[in-house]
């Protein structure tokens, strides 16, 4: 059982995986664990950036940060926290666990595909880095 759990709250499928990851968290916590949803957002490259006005990026926040409490408030019977993040997200995650003291990350995982043996994907960082167990759920594709 475990005490504080992160979750890499991915939000690309209206938080289905992300869904499905707090009630497999919720099996795993303490009953006074937490569970705290993490969600990365990349810094926008300057040449993109420029194209958008700063109106936009707002709302696309306040959209993220809805859709995220939303997750936390549907979550019943566990306590379950939000924590936005700017940055890379493997760097990021990482770092969340280590703020809050985690001891499970959980994070989804697509099927990996040749790019990923070149560059490796978000998951692959987080389990070579995390100084905490890691739970990686594959998405169907």
């Amino acid at each position: 059982m475990y005490d504080t759990i992160i979750i890499g709250a991915a939000l690309f499928t209206e938080g289905s995986t992300t869904r499905k990851l707090i009630a497999d968290a919720a099996k795993l916590l303490n009953k006074s664990g937490r569970i705290i949803l993490t969600h990365v957002t990349e810094p926008m490259p300057a040449f993109y950036a420029v194209s958008i006005a700063p109106v936009d990026v707002e709302r696309r926040r306040k959209e993220v940060e809805r859709t995220l409490n939303s997750l936390a408030t549907a979550a019943k019977g566990v306590k379950v926290e939000t924590d936005m993040r700017t940055g890379n997200p493997a760097h990021e995650l990482l770092d969340s666990a280590r703020d809050n003291g985690a001891d499970l990350i959980m994070i989804a995982s697509h099927n990996p595909d040749l790019r990923d043996y070149f560059i490796g994907s978000t998951a692959a960082r987080v389990v070579r880095h995390a100084q905490c167990s890691v739970l990686v759920a594959r998405q169907k594709d």
